[in-house]
């Protein structure tokens, strides 16, 4: 469905939209025993829930197409990523509050660690804290190069936003951050001649911060991927006539909502916390978006046993949802990050949508595997939030 006719069907409500994503919720079986960890996970109240929603798998792109965060949540929320695109470095410093200008390029960073042969054992630095992220910002922020200004911004650990700000730049540059441990950070290169002269400062950048961190054990380098200039968008709001509010911990997902037009509260510690936001603020809008990161956390550091315990606190914060009486309630993740791959993967994401019209699918448990079998079968992610504004009576009908 277009955005266009999304507009033309969308009429005002005052029912409520809550939007669950648990990050990297999709997962994969285990050597040892054969499930996935949402298998493996005791799921009580999403196993009764999915039984009375409507559920299924959704495609978060496309069949075989690995997403990013960036394009796995504009899926979520009706975008289609291969129109509408976002690099990561924009999604970090519009997480931030950091202003970007027009021409502005920015780069999503990490601290990370090199051995002694310069490569990579370590993209994220062992997850310094936040505090010593800040303190190394500072010295990077006394980086000068030839061209542009360059502006420095913690985010949160090892993550952190470089910003370069001058005329002429362009986004159009590989990533030095080679995506796996063992190999080398690569020199940024401009893709065409036009971004030639950016790539060169970008490396002058990285090339002063090797020599200003390489006593910084464990986070002795960075690595940057991801530049972007200020993307323009429709407005989620205006596009479904409702208000929608951001609820997170993490920068970078709060920038995602804030690109598409949605208001964000003040960052939260945890899903406790979201969850006091969620009830505090829920007179105040009429569709909730509220990010969940422990379980793609886990994914990502292979560790099984952590994302089946972070699955199994989520299952115990379900009734808290529930008790605010959603019209329609989504649980989801924006892409699988199986702990056995240690990373995204392609692999179509479970869902379940419940409200007082959905037709439920009868499954026994909220798995990958059940999920498949469910009346939805496997559906595009872009279609997920037109059949939430249906489910919330806030579509009109089409055509005659």
């Amino acid at each position: 469905m277009d955005l266009t006719l999304i507009k033309q069907l969308a009429i005002p409500s005052t029912s409520k939209i809550v939007l669950f994503v648990a990050d990297g919720l999709g997962g994969l079986p285990r050597e040892a025993d054969g499930r996935s960890e949402m298998e493996v996970a005791e799921l009580p109240n999403l196993d009764a829930l999915a039984a009375r929603s409507q559920c299924g798998l959704i495609d978060m792109v496309g069949p075989g197409i690995i997403p990013g965060s960036g394009p796995g949540h504009l899926a979520l929320f009706g975008y289609d990523p291969f129109t509408f695109q976002i690099g990561r470095g924009v999604l970090e410093a519009c997480g931030i509050d950091l202003e970007l200008q027009p021409g502005d390029v920015a780069s999503r960073g990490n601290f990370c660690t090199l051995d002694e042969e310069g490569r990579v054992t370590d993209r994220r630095a062992g997850r310094i804290t936040t505090q010593t992220c800040e303190r190394l910002c500072r010295q990077l922020g006394q980086i000068r190069v030839d061209g542009a200004e360059v502006i420095v911004r913690p985010v949160k650990e090892h993550r952190f936003v470089v910003m370069f700000r001058g005329a002429g730049l362009s986004d159009a540059l590989t990533d030095s951050d080679p995506q796996a441990a063992g190999a080398r950070p690569l020199a940024v290169k401009g893709i065409g001649q036009e971004a030639e002269q950016t790539a060169a400062l970008v490396n002058q950048f990285i090339e002063q911060a090797r020599e200003l961190l390489k006593k910084e054990y464990p986070a002795n380098m960075i690595l940057l991927r991801g530049f972007a200039v200020p993307p323009k968008l429709p407005a989620f709001p205006e596009l479904l006539r409702l208000r929608a509010v951001a609820i997170t911990c993490y920068p970078m997902y709060r920038g995602l909502a804030k690109l598409v037009g949605m208001e964000s509260l003040p960052f939260c510690a945890d899903l406790n916390e979201e969850l006091r936001t969620l009830s505090a603020n829920y007179d105040h809008y009429d569709f909730f978006y509220v990010h969940y990161k422990g379980t793609d956390r886990a994914g990502e550091d292979g560790d099984f046993d952590a994302k089946v315990a972070a699955l199994e606190e989520v299952d115990r914060r379900i009734p808290e949802f529930l008790a605010l009486h959603p019209d329609v309630f989504i649980v989801t993740g924006d892409h699988s990050t199986p702990a056995v791959l240690k990373t995204h993967s392609w692999h179509p994401v479970p869902f379940l949508l419940w409200s007082r019209w959905s037709r439920p699918s009868g499954i026994g448990k909220f798995t990958e595997r059940e999920c498949a079998l469910g009346p939805s079968g496997t559906m595009r992610a872009v279609d997920l939030t037109p059949l939430a504004m249906a489910n919330a009576m806030r579509f009109k009908k089409f055509g005659a």
